[in-house]
């Protein structure tokens, strides 16, 4: 059985070993295509394969960029992305792979198992997306635009952790921290030059601290200034990669990207997600109307996007009697961790056990993850805040699940990312309960990828799965971050080890939908701005009218002028969101409905539980998610449930 990759990226000769790696495969490529009969095993699964591999080489280069950001990763990665990206499309518009693939699933259609013919069928897709039947000229020019496209959404995620890095509010009035949580203040704490002093940032746990608790009106404004007018450049890499997506998606036989996105989704056409959005936005927008005018009455003048954070916590304190600083230390970081492990256990029958290895940063650390005793992956989390990390929350998958073509198993490979306070040799890391539910959400993904029983890499875990379900287990898993059973397994306090009182957890399970159709309203607008602007080519002031159009009906409170959300959102512009930020809602339809199964079942004694680990996580992206969720529940999902689990009648 094969072992877990070792960690590691020599950026000195990186180039020159992505080049060489990309030659032996580019020449491995024409001796399999030289060959007389091709077959599913001769063909496929070399090239399949192929692809992972240089996978298990490139992913810690781009891990690192995102998590130890420096001068040297940022020219290598920025280096390296052209060679890759015009590798790729070569090999995603070679006419003679896309004609063999064709040709074996025709001719071994009755001896191929569900698995395979899904690669094939996919990869055939894919194919057809990347213009691998146009002519030369056509698959030329989609050459310079795929490049073009990585550099410049590259340079936007760099543009937004430069920006956010560069910022600091200093604060020397005492009078100034007011409301602030005595650990807050602790983090912000700094001595210059004998006078003690307070730094706030736009990196998530200090720039979330002053705008929640920060009496001083015009720091919160002043804060809030900095954060939604960061990275004003992006606004022109923006207008390229508009151009580029929607001359790309017509090239391709597409009216827009919005079609082009489409078609490797659940979502059957443009209609039926913006009617899914628009239905959720009525069914919201009274709720949130409501629960903006208690927020307004609280408040001693016309609420601005600034005041939002501060009065809800004041609001939350008064309805639910809820302070977040009271529950910060029963969340320590590694009790949360185990105790998340723990409740898996139950669930699934997962053990979790540290490993000793020397990672990219003393703060990260790996466990081998055991399913039913039997060894399955490796996972290895890096959780705290730091100025080299990019903000932000999530997983990235390293190796697949999968059986090699020497007939090896693989065991799967996941990281875990997320920006929580940081912990220090006096202060250990207190999360928010909202970075509990994080970390769930994390993990649901995490659990997607690893526990894949599936043999084709290309359908394992979360690869193959479509992009508007990919949500549906990490939504799954977060929802039991609210679950008081789950709950008593690892909320205790730090230093007296008492676990959380009743009192507190049902508090916590009454505020879980507080102001939560405002959420939804937000959500929605992020959903409905993503979509719509992939329908045609919007350009420079075009954008932002479109956003403030689709906010007369979305935003209850008119955002100022200087707000250019746009240019920080890296989910569609640096990340795979675009024209599918609606996938969160999508799949939480899914998530939410299969939530209730379970909790209905009694969580530890469910039956859909299991069948959830057998369906949903055991076959990854084998099938259709469509033909899973069936599968689970013999029905299609219940939009309802979605709306019970925010609390919206």
């Amino acid at each position: 059985m094969s072992k877990f990759l070792k960690f590691h990226c020599d950026l000195d000769n990186f180039i020159t070993d992505l080049t060489k790696k990309l030659e032996k495969n580019n020449k491995q490529v024409e001796i399999l295509l030289k060959q007389e009969n091709k077959s599913y095993a001769n063909f496929v699964k070399p090239l399949e394969m192929m692809d992972e591999y240089l996978e298990h080489f490139f992913t810690p280069l781009s891990h690192l960029n995102a998590v130890n950001n420096s001068e040297k990763t940022q020219e290598v990665y920025t280096d390296s992305l052209p060679i890759i990206t015009q590798y790729s499309t070569q090999l995603s518009q070679n006419i003679n792979i896309y004609n063999a693939y064709k040709n074996i699933l025709e001719k071994e259609n009755d001896s191929l198992n569900y698995e395979q013919k899904r690669v094939l069928e996919l990869n055939i897709l894919h194919f057809e997306l990347s213009g691998a039947h146009l002519d030369e000229k056509t698959k030329t020019r989609l050459q310079e635009i795929n490049i073009k496209k990585s550099e410049l959404s590259n340079n936007f995620s760099q543009n937004l952790l430069d920006a956010t890095n560069a910022y600091e509010y200093i604060i020397t009035d005492e009078e100034d921290l007011k409301g602030l949580p005595q650990s807050e203040i602790e983090n912000a704490k700094f001595q210059d030059n004998g006078i003690i002093k307070y730094k706030f940032t736009l990196q998530m746990p200090s720039y979330i601290a002053y705008i929640t608790y920060g009496k001083n009106r015009e720091i919160r404004e002043e804060l809030y200034r900095a954060y939604v007018s960061r990275a004003p450049q992006n606004a022109q890499i923006i207008d390229e990669l508009l151009r580029l997506r929607d001359e790309m998606s017509k090239l391709l036989g597409f009216d827009n990207y919005a079609e082009f996105s489409l078609a490797t989704k659940m979502a059957q056409d443009k209609d039926s997600v913006v009617n899914f959005l628009e239905d959720l936005l009525d069914n919201a927008t009274p709720q949130a109307k409501n629960e903006l005018h208690e927020l307004q009455t609280i408040a001693p003048y016309t609420l601005q996007s600034h005041d939002t954070s501060y009065y809800a916590e004041v609001l939350k304190k008064e309805h639910y009697d809820i302070d977040e600083e009271e529950y910060r230390p029963y969340f320590e970081q590694k009790n949360v961790v185990e105790g998340m492990f723990t409740f898996l256990n139950q669930l699934f029958n997962l053990t979790c056990k540290k490993v000793d290895e020397q990672l990219w940063h003393e703060k990260a650390y790996a466990y081998d993850v055991y399913e039913n005793n039997i060894l399955k992956a490796r996972i290895y989390l890096d959780l705290e805040a730091r100025e080299s990390k990019r903000g932000g929350a999530w997983m990235h998958n390293w190796q697949a699940h999968c059986i090699d073509e020497q007939g090896e198993e693989q065991l799967a490979s996941t990281f875990v990312v997320c920006n929580f306070p940081p912990s220090s040799k006096k202060n250990p890391s207190l999360l928010r309960h909202d970075d509990v539910v994080t970390l769930f959400h994390e993990t649901g993904h995490t659990l997607h990828h690893i526990l894949s029983k599936v043999n084709e890499n290309e359908v394992s875990g979360v690869n193959g799965v479509e992009w508007d379900a990919v949500e549906f287990p990490s939504q799954f898993l977060e929802n039991f971050a609210y679950e008081p059973k789950v709950l008593k397994i690892f909320a205790k306090h730090y230093k007296t080890n008492e676990i959380i009182s009743d009192a507190m957890i049902n508090k916590l399970v009454k505020s879980k939908n507080f102001l939560s159709a405002m959420g939804m309203l937000r959500q929605l607008e992020f959903s409905l701005f993503d979509f719509k602007l992939h329908t045609k080519v919007y350009q420079g002031a075009e954008v932002q009218n479109l956003l403030d159009t689709l906010r007369e009906k979305t935003a209850l409170i008119k955002p100022a002028k200087y707000n250019k959300f746009q240019n920080g959102f890296a989910h569609i512009f640096s990340g795979g969101y675009a024209a599918g930020y609606y996938s969160y809602k999508w799949a939480e339809v899914l998530s939410a409905d299969v939530f209730y199964a379970v909790m209905d079942e009694g969580v530890f004694t469910s039956d859909t539980a299991k069948q959830y680990q057998n369906i949903i996580l055991h076959k990854g992206g084998s099938k259709s998610m469509q033909e899973l969720f069936h599968e689970l529940m013999n029905r299609d999902a219940d939009t309802k449930q979605l709306l019970r689990l925010n609390g919206i009648k």
